[in-house]
């Protein structure tokens, strides 16, 4: 395994990659995260929220063992932070200067089958009232066109994050997590687009809605196989308990319905949320689930499965040192010769109050 810083700079905190998605092209790889300020904090993460962030891109021309760091070139309204309202003060949020309806329809079907293509999700906080949209680029992420709307579809909120599957050069599906009829995050929903991102229908809940105080499910990883089997791994927390694991479904319908598979991964420390799965195949048909565990000793890890999600090999660790639990989010791409380039943020100062920076492990399973 080889290790590349992506991006660093002492007193700033980078992260979340799978906030914002992760393409390639051949050999070409490009990387969503964003940058604020680094704040010394006693328990969760380290950013300043008295600050404003910048949504940023890494590209990589050479198989992900160079990267240069490029701004996000696409509409932000008001210069505010995508997905990122929930770390700001008042008087920075995204959702203080757009509304639901502010995002446009696209006049024509998008083509989500373009040679150059990719799509990425956003969305303002997590609350009651968050809304969602997207935009597309053409040309590799240089540019991007948008803000385009997502619908509510009947939530109290929809808080997306990037996870699609492209099923033509018109038609998507897209995973989403929905508030639940509290207001809280989260259920995942899958939902689906046959005209080019204008309108979309609502499929399915995938695995239903988790009832008690404080209980989610979020933050969903979508994967299609070559039998058409779709599979959804989604990150999940007990709000009682405070545990959280990764779960995983399938669906024979083309997202229509859902069947529990099983659980690839438990985690056995309270309260810190878990880690979003990130899910990817090869190409002799072995799937990797790669996440961040915050159980301590703080490390990225994955797992694989031979035999299309039925069961797992345990725990890979990708990246160990991470300082603390502030750390994961991992978005990874699958090259031409099955080596994986996952992306992710990480800490690793002793006392765990240095800077979150962007790092990409390049590892042949």
């Amino acid at each position: 395994m080889r290790h590349i810083t992506v991006f660093r700079e002492p007193g700033r905190f980078a992260g979340w990659p799978a906030n914002y998605g992760m393409w390639h092209w051949g050999d070409e790889i490009v990387v969503g995260f964003t940058v604020g300020a680094h704040r010394t904090v006693g328990r969760g993460h380290a950013i300043d929220k008295r600050q404003s962030v910048v949504n940023m891109q890494a590209r990589s021309l050479d198989r992900g063992l160079t990267w240069r760091v490029e701004a996000f070139n696409g509409d932000r309204p008001g210069e505010r932070g995508l997905s990122a309202d929930e770390h700001m003060n008042p008087g920075l949020r995204l959702a203080e200067v757009m509304s639901a309806e502010t995002a446009a329809i696209p006049s024509q079907p998008l083509n989500f089958q373009h040679r150059d293509f990719a799509l990425m999700l956003a969305r303002t906080g997590l609350a009651r009232g968050v809304f969602s949209f997207f935009y597309l680029s053409y040309d590799r992420c240089r540019t991007w066109a948008g803000p385009y709307r997502l619908p509510q579809f009947g939530s109290t909120g929809i808080a997306a994050r990037t996870d699609t599957i492209i099923l033509g050069a018109h038609s998507a599906l897209f995973f989403l997590t929905a508030n639940k009829a509290d207001g809280e995050e989260g259920r995942v929903i899958c939902v689906r687009s046959d005209d080019g991102g204008q309108s979309f229908r609502l499929l399915s809940e995938v695995g239903g809605e988790p009832q008690g105080p404080g209980d989610f499910a979020i933050m969903p990883a979508g994967l299609q196989l070559p039998s058409g089997r779709i599979l959804c791994a989604r990150r999940c927390r007990r709000g009682g308990s405070g545990l959280s694991w990764i779960d995983l479904y399938a669906s024979d319908d083309q997202g229509h319905s859902w069947q529990f598979m099983n659980r690839p991964v438990t985690f056995q420390r309270a309260r810190h949320s878990g880690n979003p799965p990130c899910l990817k195949q090869l190409s002799d048909g072995r799937l990797l689930l790669i996440y961040g565990n915050r159980d301590g000793p703080y490390r990225i890890a994955a797992q694989i499965s031979e035999d299309e999600g039925r069961s797992w090999s345990g725990e890979i660790v990708l990246r160990a040192g991470g300082a603390n639990g502030d750390i994961g989010y991992p978005r990874a791409v699958v090259l031409d010769d099955d080596s994986a380039v996952a992306a992710y943020y990480i800490n690793e100062r002793p006392d765990g109050d240095g800077e979150r920076f962007i790092e990409a492990t390049i590892w042949q399973p």
